[in-house]
């Protein structure tokens, strides 16, 4: 229950991010709803899908369309108003949302007997699919692409969750320490700015 809680909230906060973009483009309430939409279900879309796991996890559970539909009116209503959040609670919160995505990603694909290194991908894959989805609509590279510590958190957090599993640990405790991985690394490159040395062609 306390899985399914954390991950509504991520969903929440990946909309959130999704609706502020919308907000900077100038788009309709539609264009608003889409792109939160993907923002907050399509990693997890993709990776249901790849893993066969049909119907995908949102067409079984509406809350997740609830959830996204309620933030999205909340934050367009709120965020018409002068009172400002402090600048870390929407990275510090998608930080942990980003953890959690990744740490059911990677248990989802263990479930239907996947490689580890398949069931890492699937966790990338449902913590970041949804963002890059949601860059390559708005026309922007997509930040998993660019040099800030993000996808490797990802990748890191899921391959702590698959080794720790190699030592007949509990499914469970497997998914927190991969969690955990993922979190601590993400919230150490927002606190210290971290970020991965660029690759660039001289012209």
């Amino acid at each position: 229950m306390l899985i399914y809680i954390i991950d509504m909230f991520g969903t929440a906060i990946f909309a959130i991010s999704g609706v502020l973009l919308a907000g900077r483009l100038k788009m309709d309430p539609f264009g608003v709803t889409v792109l939160a939409s993907v923002t907050a279900i399509g990693g997890g879309t993709i990776r249901d899908m790849a893993l066969g796991a049909t119907p995908v996890f949102w067409i079984t559970d509406t809350n997740y369309l609830l959830v996204i539909f309620v933030t999205c009116i909340l934050t367009m209503l709120i965020i018409r108003k002068p009172k400002r959040l402090p600048w870390y609670v929407l990275p510090v919160s998608d930080a942990i949302g980003l953890a959690v995505f990744v740490g059911i990603g990677v248990e989802k694909a263990l479930s239907y007997n996947a490689d580890p290194m398949v069931a890492v991908i699937m966790g990338v894959i449902t913590g970041c699919g949804g963002g890059i989805i949601r860059d390559v609509l708005a026309r922007e590279v997509p930040m998993v692409l660019r040099s800030e510590v993000y996808a490797t958190a990802c990748i890191i957090g899921g391959i702590v969750h698959t080794s720790v599993l190699e030592f007949n640990i509990q499914s469970s405790t497997a998914m927190l320490f991969g969690v955990a991985t993922t979190l601590v690394i993400r919230l150490a490159a927002i606190r210290w700015h971290l970020s991965l040395p660029t690759f660039a062609l001289n012209k």
